[in-house]
């Protein structure tokens, strides 16, 4: 069933959430593993069902999910290995010290806990990394946290497929009845956010329908967190020494990156920034094809044709290629202005186009690309197509880390390796909460939250934080 999700339904869904976190959450941690190792192995036997599913509902192409389709199954697994190593609970104890400099300090034990029920909204483009059973599902169940997905729009069959395939596999693997669900349509979307018992929201989308959901969830008499990745133009900037030693081949990867699934990435570079004098716009002339592209939904082809109109009407902007903006199947297009123009008027022409389109931004001095990065807002990512004798680079990067999750030196932004180290996020209006990750082994820090045992007894204390260390995970003592 696809039909949108009624209160009754609703309601249901989040007591049960609600009653199987008290079971779930108690579980050791390295006990929630299994589950998310059934779930994967759930997915891949159920794959070709579900990337042919996918493709219908999407047109994003066989070999385009079952690629991703590999990285939903690999999160769940590597969730899987964080909770069975423990250290992301953050085990900390600090033993009574009658001498402590600031005087006598008691016994002090830290530890993260889950916080409870999450809502997660599902997203448009990745329908299986950032969906149903995506990196938020995957995160949140690994936390310790019960998982309602809001499903979306665009694909709503493979969404009820997948749901089914992530029950039967919890149920094969003897998890609480209600540990996971779905509801769809955009009412029971929001009335679920601000259901006093869930307490806690993530989502992948547009910065209108994100920060909506946002508010509200910040509105509540009870406000809880919201971790919302929202928006970036993923800008890209080209020193005039790379662009001189590498100009062909900058041009020619710029292309592959800003049309790649349509130009319908999260992390897809939507300014270009490039010397004047290196004439490499004309370079892209040949390199941006004229293929008709598809797009996900009539939802995004209207937003995309609306956007680049207005990005293209905008004073100082010229069209360098001209693909049909209002066609369903729309080619790439390309645009172009002025470091000046674009200064004079941010707000205007630091914008994000969700689909298969660039604004190219020519440069005089390169004490110009300076000025940009001081003047753009929150970012996902941040690139420097640079050579490593770049006077400009430190400063560069210094004013870009700190308008962007994750900065590159030479490689482009789209395709985000799901590792340790990995941080998708960024300033508003990238995220809602710049200081987490929603792909990579941190993106479970976002469902748990610090709690202090001061003085509790040795048997009364959490497992993870007696000093036998019964989990056997790592333990920071002082």
């Amino acid at each position: 069933m696809t039909g949108p999700t009624n209160p009754q339904a609703l309601a249901h869904k989040v007591a049960a959430a609600v009653g199987t976190f008290e079971q779930w959450s108690c579980l050791r941690p390295a006990d929630r593993a299994p589950a998310l190792e059934a779930i994967a192995s759930a997915l891949e036997k159920a794959a070709p069902k579900l990337v042919a599913l996918a493709d219908e509902e999407t047109s994003l192409g066989q070999a385009r999910l079952h690629s991703e389709m590999v990285r939903t199954v690999f999160q769940l697994r590597l969730f899987a290995k964080v909770v069975t190593r423990g250290e992301y609970l953050g085990a900390t104890t600090d033993n009574a010290d009658p001498s402590w400099p600031m005087g006598p300090r008691p016994d002090l034990r830290r530890v993260l806990e889950p916080l409870g029920p999450v809502v997660v909204f599902a997203a448009s483009n990745f329908p299986f990394a950032f969906s149903v059973a995506g990196g938020d599902t995957a995160s949140a169940l690994a936390a310790g946290c019960s998982v309602i997905v809001k499903a979306h729009s665009g694909h709503p069959r493979l969404s009820a497929a997948t749901a089914e395939v992530v029950h039967n596999a919890l149920r094969s693997a003897g998890a609480p009845e209600g540990l996971f669900d779905i509801i769809f349509g955009t009412e029971a979307g929001r009335d679920a956010i601000v259901d006093p018992r869930v307490k806690a929201g993530a989502f992948t989308g547009s910065i209108e329908a994100g920060r909506a959901l946002f508010d509200l969830a910040t509105g509540r008499p009870e406000p809880i967190p919201f971790f919302g990745e929202l928006g970036s133009v993923n800008p890209v900037f080209v020193t005039k020494a790379a662009a001189e030693r590498r100009g062909p081949a900058i041009a020619s990867e710029f292309v592959g990156s800003f049309t790649l699934g349509a130009g319908q990435f999260c992390t897809k570079p939507g300014i270009l920034l490039v010397p004047a004098s290196a004439e490499l716009v004309d370079q892209l002339h040949g390199a941006v094809p004229d293929k008709p592209l598809t797009l996900l939904n009539d939802r995004i082809r209207t937003s995309y044709a609306s956007a680049l109109r207005e990005l293209r009407d905008t004073a100082g902007v010229h069209v360098v290629v001209s693909g049909d903006h209002a066609a369903t199947n729309p080619a790439p297009t390309v645009l172009r202005t002025t470091s000046a123009e674009l200064l004079s008027d941010p707000q205007a022409l630091i914008r994000e186009v969700f689909g298969p389109a660039a604004l190219i931004v020519e440069y005089a001095e390169e004490s110009e690309l300076l000025e940009v990065a001081k003047v753009i807002e929150g970012q996902l990512t941040a690139s420097i197509q640079g050579e490593d004798d770049d006077a400009i680079a430190a400063e560069l990067i210094r004013l870009l880390a700190a308008k962007a999750g994750r900065v590159l030196w030479n490689q482009w932004p789209t395709g985000v390796s799901v590792t340790y180290a990995q941080q998708h996020g960024g300033p508003y209006p990238a995220t809602t909460a710049p200081a987490t990750t929603s792909v990579g082994t941190e993106a479970i820090s976002r469902f748990l939250r610090p709690v202090a045992y001061q003085n509790v007894p040795q048997h009364l204390l959490p497992p993870a934080l007696r000093d036998a260390n019964p989990l056997g995970i790592p333990q920071r003592a002082s």
